[in-house]
């Protein structure tokens, strides 16, 4: 046993009592101690050693993108039972008639213009498929669980932001086989042919009407309102601009349901706004198969500013030329809706359900579709604030 009487006072250190205990030692079998000899190598298992530590990410996914489709929420939802409309575009002529002397002729007869409008239903469709072994390996293990459900939420949400952005494309944009845009149906054709510089003889006829205003000094009937900036030029937006767009939609025959625009725009709104407390009273929403309705005291919807008490409704779609703000949208849904023919369906096939021969796979796809279309009424009853300066 190694006397350890000697130690005390100079024992300061784990290695100071091994070279004590062990010490140098004497004659041939005497060996050096270095004072490391004896000190462990640390290896330790870390959260990063291979093969020790996989994360866990559960099955709950978290969407980090605004999918939000309030332009086609907000219109109203009609079922599609014709596929046209007669209108009145001119009165009869003022001319003829009125006030007759004592025993006096009866005056020439007159009558109002008429035109008819028709068009047919488009269809706006979305796919997805999931092969078996993706299907099976979804529940085990750390997958996505029912892979067919969270695609299928997914792939509606999709479905619904995509129609939302046909319905707000530029007037540009001719619809083809997608739905009709807001921008051409609230428009001007002797103002939009002054700012878009657009081919109004092809780009922009809609359904059957041939809009070729191109050098109209007046408002035709199927023309909306349309303030403008001076050959496109952007201008500042204030409360004139604002009051006198209601103004004349009013003057019209037309009664402002609701103002969409950009979540810009609606923040310049407010600003200007501010000093006027009166005008921004909220008001909370509820979209639904009628357009927008009030709903006090209901804890649904969302709650939106309102301006003359119509809802201003954001929707991140909304067109903006580049280095504006966003266009408003002043209207009035007694007039224009979604004619819908078919409401979105969903439809669904494969070996889930027994029907692997039907898309000739082991595999399931599913599908969304819409059928119908954005149907214009009254023109005049809707307008348009454009060009407006960031």
């Amino acid at each position: 046993m190694k006397n350890m009487s000697g130690s005390r006072g100079y024992i300061r250190t784990i290695e100071d009592m091994e070279r004590l205990y062990y010490g140098a030692g004497a004659g041939a079998n005497a060996w050096a101690y270095s004072g490391t000899d004896l000190l462990k190598a640390d290896s330790p298992l870390v959260s990063s050693t291979t093969g020790t530590y996989q994360a866990i990410f559960g099955r709950k996914v978290w969407s980090q993108l605004n999918q939000e489709f309030n332009a086609f929420s907000i219109l109203p939802k009609k079922p599609w039972e014709k596929s046209g409309w007669r209108v009145v575009t001119d009165k009869p002529d003022s001319t003829k008639g009125g006030g007759l002397p004592e025993n006096g002729t009866l005056p020439e007869t007159t009558k109002p213009t008429f035109a008819e409008v028709s068009t047919k239903p488009k269809t706006v469709a979305h796919t997805f498929d999931l092969s078996e072994t993706a299907m099976f390996l979804a529940d085990k293990d750390d997958g996505l669980g029912d892979a067919r459900a969270v695609m299928k939420m997914e792939m509606a949400k999709h479905h619904a932001e995509h129609i939302n952005t046909m319905l707000l494309q530029d007037v540009n944009t001719v619809a083809g086989n997608d739905f009709e845009s807001l921008d051409r149906c609230i428009s001007s054709s002797f103002t939009e042919s002054a700012t878009d510089f657009v081919d109004l003889i092809t780009d922009h006829n809609q359904y059957n009407i041939t809009r070729n205003g191109a050098g109209e000094g007046s408002q035709q009937w199927y023309d909306a309102n349309c303030d403008a900036g001076a050959a496109g030029a952007a201008r500042a937006l204030s409360l004139n601009v604002i009051d006198g767009m209601f103004r004349t939609i009013w003057e019209k025959g037309g009664q402002p349901k609701v103002i969409l625009t950009g979540y810009d725009t609606l923040e310049k709104v407010q600003q200007l706004l501010q000093p006027q407390q009166r005008f921004t009273e909220m008001k909370r929403v509820v979209p639904g198969v009628n357009g927008v309705k009030g709903v006090p005291g209901m804890e649904a919807g969302f709650v939106v500013a309102t301006y003359n008490g119509v809802p201003l409704i954001p929707s991140k779609d909304v067109t903006a030329d580049s280095g504006e703000l966003s266009r408003m949208y002043f209207m009035d849904s007694d007039y224009m809706y979604f004619c819908t023919a078919k409401p979105t369906l969903y439809h669904e096939s494969g070996i889930e359900t027994g029907d692997p021969f039907g898309i000739n796979r082991l595999g399931q796809m599913g599908m969304f579709h819409t059928m119908g279309d954005l149907w214009q009424l009254f023109y005049r009853a809707h307008g348009k604030v454009r060009d407006i300066a960031a």
